[in-house]
């Protein structure tokens, strides 16, 4: 066993999906799809399917605070990846442990900046937007903002055009972070064109696919980010390759039909085989 090399390990702060779709659930699957051992810590269990999110229950920061020190105890953490991190008490604790413990040995920071379910329930509330942009956004290696979680951000209309992203993605780094992915999904072109701004810039356009079953694409793809960081690729590779895979994911989410809402993508795509 000697000569093995250990693979990689992600760690993932956010929520619990009870229907698997997003979330840490998402998260874990994504790191295990790409080759990556997933450790996580949990900030909020929801009780939540394909069709809505029933019910949320915050786990409290002296829990979370618990889980991160443990994590780091004990695991070689070569990346992190922050989701859903509920209300400003999660976020201040969340950013004061990573500031601590990155201090001396720092590690790529994936934050998506959560805020709204797939069925379109509210998981960020008002008050916790300045902290999540004040304690997390400067902690940041890569911020992965859809267009509505952008706007929402800088108190601004969602982004209109690829110069309206730009401008936008260049106000978020701004703030701090060293690069920001701005998601093109929510606009209603035929194709799909998300921009990495930073150091190295990156234009990634895809088809628009037809389908229901996208549920947990923004967590999936940080989560692929980050397991890419923690492989050691350039921010530039790691959104490059979690970009392809996550459309293969869209691609063949139709093949698992899961519940009767916003079902799952296929995580799994290149180790199932077709159904």
């Amino acid at each position: 066993m000697s000569g093995l090399q250990p693979h990689p390990i992600a760690l993932t702060i956010a929520g619990s999906d009870s229907g698997g779709g997003a979330g840490i659930q998402a998260d874990l699957k994504s790191f295990s799809a790409l080759g990556v051992y997933g450790a996580s810590v949990i900030t909020a269990i929801t009780a939540q399917n394909t069709r809505t999110v029933a019910a949320v229950e915050p786990v409290s920061p002296a829990m979370i605070a618990a889980q991160i020190d443990a994590v780091f105890g004990d695991l070689d953490v070569r990346a992190v990846k922050i989701g859903m991190v509920g209300g400003v008490d999660a976020i201040t604790v969340v950013a004061g442990r990573l500031a601590a413990l990155l201090a001396d040995n720092p590690v790529p920071v994936v934050l998506d900046p959560v805020m709204v379910a797939k069925s379109g329930d509210a998981l960020l509330p008002d008050e916790a937007v300045s902290a999540l942009r004040e304690q997390l956004i400067p902690l940041a290696t890569v911020l992965t903002p859809n267009l509505p979680e952008a706007a929402r951000l800088l108190d601004l209309a969602p982004a209109a055009t690829p110069e309206e992203m730009r401008q936008q993605g260049e106000a978020l780094r701004a703030l701090g972070a060293a690069n920001v992915l701005m998601k093109g999904g929510h606009a209603t072109e035929d194709s799909c064109t998300d921009l990495l701004i930073g150091p190295e810039p990156l234009v990634l356009t895809a088809p628009r696919q037809q389908t229901p079953n996208t549920h947990g694409t923004g967590c999936s793809l940080s989560s692929a980010i980050a397991a890419g960081l923690a492989q050691g690729m350039t921010v530039a590779q790691a959104v490059t390759r979690a970009h392809g895979w996550l459309q293969a994911a869209i691609a063949r989410a139709d093949e698992l039909s899961v519940g009767l809402g916003h079902g799952p993508l296929h995580h799994f795509h290149a180790l199932w085989g077709q159904a």
